[in-house]
Parts: structure tokens; sequence; C-alpha cells
């Protein structure tokens, strides 16, 4: 199954990049042009960008701050964020696609997936709000504000699919931050992803990923 998974995710990218070889990429994102790749998109990040529970989680695309999305599309092909897949998509798309696509998702508002366990969510709403002072645990709320829909360069975490946000923080150095000659601000959360248990993640995933 996940040999299939691989083989029909590396032909879609292969479909995308064809075109973008025989025809180029003009500078700006023409209407039709920007369809298609939305629709690329809805493949693996939903019809609404809501994300998408499979034998690997995909995140939730909706509502993200345009900054922070164009910045991620960029640390694929900077190779600062490791994800082959996402790689391969990045390496297709011109600097005013991923302005244009950052446009679209920042626009989308659909409810979330949810998938985590609730009797966790009153505890990791505490983590959120509060930090944990004992382990130099802050606040995520100082960072991604008290509605988790971030700011500029600091992402949305509202409606986060929780496996994707577990999965994220405990393999953060081995997906983010990997340039260190060329830091972005993920870096900042490398200590804290080190800092929170396991289960302390699960309960914080848990928390935000019913926030809208």
């Amino acid at each position: 199954m996940v040999m299939r998974l691989q083989l029909a995710l590396q032909a879609a990218v292969l479909a995308m990049v064809a075109p973008a070889a025989a025809h180029g990429q003009s500078a700006s994102a023409s209407k039709g042009a920007l369809q298609a790749k939305i629709e690329f998109c809805k493949n693996c990040h939903g019809s609404s960008g809501q994300g998408y529970h499979g034998f690997v989680p995909i995140p939730r695309l909706a509502g993200q701050q345009t900054e922070y999305f164009e910045n991620q599309l960029r640390a694929f092909l900077e190779r600062r964020r490791k994800n082959r897949f996402m790689a391969g998509v990045a390496h297709t798309l011109s600097p005013s696609m991923r302005t244009a696509l950052a446009a679209h998702f920042r626009s989308l508002n659909p409810k979330p997936l949810g998938g985590a366990h609730r009797e966790l969510v009153a505890t990791g709403k505490r983590i959120y709000e509060e930090g944990i002072p004992e382990t130099n645990v802050p606040a995520c709320l100082a960072c991604h504000g008290p509605d988790a829909r971030g700011q500029g360069t600091i992402p949305r975490l509202a409606g986060q699919l929780p496996d994707y946000l577990f999965n994220k923080l405990v393999n953060w150095t081995k997906e983010r931050g990997l340039d260190s000659a060329n830091p972005d601000t993920s870096s900042v959360m490398a200590a804290t992803s080190h800092a929170l248990t396991r289960s302390q993640v699960t309960a914080v995933a848990a928390y935000l990923s019913v926030q809208q």
C-alpha cells in the first residue's frame, strides 16, 4: 500500500511538472493555471484545504497565514524543510503562483476535521495558554495568538489535524530548520519541541484540532 501511495504521488508530481516544463511559467499566475494547481492540491489536502487523515496525515492549508505558506514552499525548495514529495511540487511553482495559492488557501475556513481524544482538550488548552514553567516551555499563545491563528511568518495552528501536529513536533529537528546557515522562524521551535513529552504534545494537538 505504501508503494502504491508513493507511485501515485510521484505520478501526480510528474503530471504537474510536465506542463510547466513544456510551456514555461508566466510572470503572473493566470486564472486557469491557478485553478489547475488548486485542483492538484485538493488531491491530497482536501476539497477545501481541510487536510486528510490518511496513511500519512496531510495538513490543513485552509486559513493559513500567507507569509508562512510562501515561506514553507521556499523551505522545501531550499532544503530547509524535508519532504520529498513537497520538494517536487514546490519546484513546479513560480513565485507568483506560490503567492496566488497562499491567498487562495488563506481565504478558506472549513470546519476542522478533528479526530483527537476530547478528554485531552482541557489539558492541551492549559499548556497552550500557560506553557509548562517547570520545563521552560513557553505559552504557545505568546506567538501563535489566543485564537491560534498565527500572524505573518507564524503559522495558524487552529483546526490543524492532531496526528499531523503530533508528527511534526516529535520529529521537528529531523524535518525542519535543516539549513543552519539559512535559518528561518521555525528554528525557535526546536527547544520547545524537545522540552515537550509525547503526552503533552498529544494534548496540545487535541486542543488545537478543535479550534476554528
